[in-house]
């Protein structure tokens, strides 16, 4: 079985950061890249930022120079540091990887749980 936890989420006022956290866990073979969506009240789930597995990012537009998501691939973990919050950050976040299992050929996609993100004042 594998898992992906999210962590990190809370209130923040407008300007304010936080940094999430995403640690897969379980039967794992290879994690190849990781990313971060987020999904407003009443919105679709949008990417916001995703890392290959050599370390090669890309951001949505909207989080362009706020915005960093890294890995520590000897923990199996992805980070999303967020700078500058916004009201409109304001989320769910998720993150996604597609995931090899140990013993298999078989690549799944998974998702975390999601955590909370509020950016008010």
């Amino acid at each position: 079985q594998v898992q992906l936890v999210e962590s990190g989420g809370g209130l923040v006022q407008p300007g304010g950061s936080l940094r999430l956290s995403c640690a897969a866990s379980g039967s794992i073979g290879s994690i190849y890249a990781m990313r971060w969506y987020r999904q407003a009240p009443g919105q679709q789930r949008e990417l916001v930022a995703h890392i290959s597995s050599d370390g090669i990012t890309n951001y949505a537009d909207s989080v362009k120079g706020r915005f960093t998501i890294s890995r520590d691939n000897a923990k199996n973990t992805v980070y999303l540091q967020m700078n500058s919050l916004k009201p409109e950050d304001t989320a769910v976040y998720y993150c996604n990887a597609p995931i090899r299992r140990s013993g298999t050929f078989k690549i799944d996609a998974y998702w975390g749980q999601g955590t909370q993100v509020t950016v008010s004042s």
